[in-house]
């Protein structure tokens, strides 16, 4: 078995785009600025956004936090997203998920342009994505692909099982790998809540892809000698005995799995890290767009 260390393969990107970063302010040149939009005081949002902003300063990006109260309305949180799309200083931003309850998540995605959309959310870059056309890859989906790239995992030809349907990670790893090149050309099998014996499917697959969000849901019998684990789940498990009150934990039954994998992802340590490091490759593009057309 060995380990999809997302860890460090997130810390070579880093390195490559702070060396990138380094030579843009030696020329005097513009660096890359993120944004991102906070609304409340989710837990797990404010801990994923902090990592961002550290990740921002780290690599030599500006970046710009705007944190709103849960209370902001869709129309308040609207005009930020529409300030944002007009400032020419903003390469790209994010719109951190979940929003409250009271807040249309599509109407304020939709409303992000697409020239900013980092995150890779909107209908026209997933649209260009699909059509394996130059866009924003959502940055998990991005960062499964860069990690199998990395470690020279063969997928040409194999079967790719994916579970979960999301518009984040299941859909579009599901076309990633399907398509031509690098880290692609697998057959895939997209599976969801309503797939009726989701072992038989993972039992076939070289590669697994499991994007469900159910604590140690991929036990060892589910999956066969030498597959591919790609573990997308992270969920907060309560646990008094902590000091935290809770740990984290994957989709995959990691101590069993890891003895029949050939390749496999932990939880923490594996994709979370990457999802940051290629949002931050995405914002460079973004940077490298916009002042190709100034």
């Amino acid at each position: 078995m060995r380990l999809l260390d997302g860890k460090k393969i997130s810390n070579e990107i880093k390195n490559e785009i702070a060396a990138e970063v380094a030579g843009m302010t030696a020329r005097g040149e513009k660096v890359p600025h993120l944004a991102a939009v906070l609304v409340g005081n989710d837990g797990a949002s404010l801990t994923y956004v902090g990592s961002k902003v550290r990740a921002c300063k780290r690599i030599g990006f500006d970046s710009t936090l705007e944190q709103l109260p849960e209370e902001t309305t869709e129309a308040e949180l609207l005009e930020v997203v529409n300030r944002l799309n007009e400032d020419p200083d903003i390469d790209g931003y994010i719109v951190q998920l979940p929003l409250p309850k009271h807040i249309d998540e599509e109407k304020i995605l939709m409303a992000v342009h697409p020239d900013k959309d980092v995150d890779g959310f909107h209908p026209a870059n997933f649209g260009k994505m699909a059509l394996q056309m130059e866009t924003f890859i959502s940055a998990t989906p991005f960062g499964i692909m860069e990690l199998l790239k990395r470690y020279g995992v063969e997928t040409s030809g194999k079967h790719a099982v994916v579970i979960g349907r999301s518009n984040i990670v299941g859909r579009p790893i599901s076309i990633l790998l399907s398509q031509k090149g690098p880290a692609g050309n697998a057959t895939v099998t997209l599976t969801h809540s309503r797939t009726r014996d989701i072992a038989s499917l993972t039992r076939q697959a070289d590669i697994v892809v499991s994007a469900l969000g159910i604590p140690n849901f991929l036990k060892a019998d589910m999956v066969k000698e030498g597959a591919v684990i790609i573990d997308v789940g992270i969920t907060r498990v309560p646990d008094e005995t902590r000091e935290r009150g809770y740990y984290i934990c994957g989709d995959v039954d990691f101590e069993a799995v890891s003895e029949k994998a050939s390749f496999i992802t932990p939880v923490p340590g594996g994709v979370g890290p990457m999802t940051i490091a290629m949002l931050l490759k995405n914002t460079l593009l973004a940077r490298e767009r916009h002042q190709a057309a100034v």
